[in-house]
């Protein structure tokens, strides 16, 4: 797999792309700039995600989600635990057979 483009390559590029004169085409931004044409488009929809322009979900929101999932498997875990042990401790105080408590 190749190595990613630095960001701040990919946010130059993006920014010339951006601002490119009438009658300059992505293909030759790209080509200056030696990457494929298909990259460049897909970093120019990156960018217009990130603005809100297009519809998506932004690096923030994938990283919130992220984190949200990550807390949620956690808390899931949690309860699971706390579920198990109210289930014994309820099966711990109840009064058995034979018991000699008073």
């Amino acid at each position: 797999m190749p190595k990613p483009y630095p960001s701040e390559f990919r946010d130059d590029v993006v920014r010339v792309a951006q601002n490119r004169e009438p009658g300059v085409t992505i293909e030759q931004i790209a080509k200056d700039f030696g990457v494929h044409p298909m990259t460049l488009q897909k970093w120019l929809h990156r960018a217009k995600v990130e603005e809100g322009t297009a519809p998506g979900q932004s690096r923030s929101e994938a990283a919130e989600i992220r984190e949200l999932r990550k807390r949620n498997r956690l808390l899931e875990q949690e309860n699971e635990v706390l579920r198990r042990a109210a289930a014994y401790l309820s099966q711990a105080n109840l009064p058995g057979k034979g018991s000699t408590r008073s």
